[in-house]
């Protein structure tokens, strides 16, 4: 039965309704940044570029480097942005727009996070590279899937029993990587650990500006859990809804988070537009190795 067109929502030209693309606009793999200015950042490296739409902040460009086909899209901040662009993604490749029915045989994307975050442990500094094992999602949009497949259940009751987890919140869950793009992107200066993903900037990541938050101790929990030698590292705001939803899609996602400020240590990056350009460069370089 095909897909409802209050379901599957197209624009006039048969693009997709959010994203402004069209099936044949982006590659197989595809370059994740929060920040729509960023994508200039990432396509300037690019031999040429093929293609650039723009709709609300989801900009887009496609071309190639050193003979890889390949797209950058900013996603926006957030796991609800997430939810968007991933959706639409995967209606491109695994949906027959014409039709409005899924195809019988799937496209699996490579996905790769390009983002910034901040640290959570003080030997993880500024300035330092990120690579996410494991996304922990903290803001419950996952919930909302079948995501019984796709869960770590005793990592997720370690860190609801270690942390004192409120009930009041969304249930921890826990969700790991490719672990074949960990090995493309791994290298011998990037950490490794598991991203906490949260659903905002302020109290959900335990700033306090004039509102208390629920616990004030959260994040020192996060910075003390350990499991099997799996801590917390990061804390930002889209990883976890980039693993679950790749996972349950048949994508592969792997998240580089480049550290402009440590939540531990109180210090920020005195150069964090460069460290956003290293990081660019060396996943462009993974990429076309």
């Amino acid at each position: 039965m095909p897909i409802k067109e209050s379901e599957l929502i197209l624009n006039p030209n048969g693009s997709v309704y959010h994203l402004n693309l069209k099936p044949e606009n982006i590659a197989d793999t595809i370059i994740f940044v929060g920040d729509q200015d960023r994508v200039d950042k990432v396509s300037k490296h690019f031999d040429t570029i093929e293609f650039k739409t723009q709709k609300r902040e989801f900009k887009t460009h496609t071309g190639h480097y050193k003979g890889k086909r390949l797209t950058v899209i900013s996603t926006g901040i957030g796991p609800d942005n997430i939810d968007i662009v991933l959706n639409e993604l995967d209606a491109l490749v695994n949906i027959d727009l014409s039709t409005r029915k899924p195809k019988e045989t799937t496209t699996a994307l490579n996905i790769v996070r390009v983002g910034t975050s901040g640290s959570l442990q003080s030997d993880v500094p500024v300035d330092s590279f990120v690579l996410s094992e494991y996304g922990l999602d903290l803001n419950g949009m996952l919930h909302f899937y079948q995501i019984d497949t796709i869960k770590n259940p005793e990592i997720e009751q370690a860190f609801v029993k270690q942390t004192e987890w409120s009930t009041n919140k969304a249930y921890p869950i826990i969700v790991k990587n490719s672990f074949e793009l960990q090995q493309k992107f791994d290298g011998p200066n990037i950490f490794k650990g598991m991203t906490a993903t949260a659903g905002g900037f302020y109290g959900p990541q335990g700033r306090v500006l004039r509102l208390p938050v629920q616990d004030s101790s959260l994040n020192e929990k996060m910075d003390a859990f350990v499991f099997n030698g799996i801590r917390v590292t990061n804390l930002e705001m889209e990883t976890s809804a980039i693993y679950g939803l790749c996972k349950l899609l048949g994508h592969h996602a792997v998240s580089l988070n480049a550290i402009i400020a440590n939540r531990a240590t109180g210090n920020f990056s005195l150069k964090p537009g460069q460290t956003v350009e290293n990081l660019i460069k060396y996943t462009l370089n993974k990429i076309s190795e």
